[in-house]
């Protein structure tokens, strides 16, 4: 089983399982054409990267068949929250809440 992780998603959790949902337990190829035509491009693009990552390291250890690797597992958790201060009417202030999360990828032979 080969993991790969990104600590540093600016993109809250709730955004980016909606897109890790389309992907889960499918075929490498299957996954990456669907995040090519996924919505959520920002997001899309990052786990195409995990993959792309994931899929690096497996050609190297040839351990493993590139054609029958399997998105196994995909978590998301919620990260840190950077709170910033945005000025509203009056002299009041208005919390913003920066969600960040933790993406990872497990990738296994079917």
């Amino acid at each position: 089983m080969i993991t790969v992780k990104n600590n540093s998603v600016n993109k809250s959790a709730r955004k980016v399982r909606q897109v890790a949902d389309l992907i889960r337990n499918r075929k490498v190829e299957d996954a990456l054409t669907i995040l090519r035509y996924s919505e959520k491009k920002e997001i899309a693009i990052m786990m195409t990267k995990l993959l792309n990552s994931g899929l690096q390291i497996a050609s190297e250890s040839d351990k493993y068949d590139l054609d029958n690797l399997v998105v196994g597992e995909v978590q998301v958790d919620e990260g840190p929250t950077l709170k910033r201060i945005q000025p509203r009417a009056q002299g009041r202030a208005f919390r913003v809440r920066k969600r960040t999360s933790y993406v990872k990828v497990a990738l296994k032979e079917a």
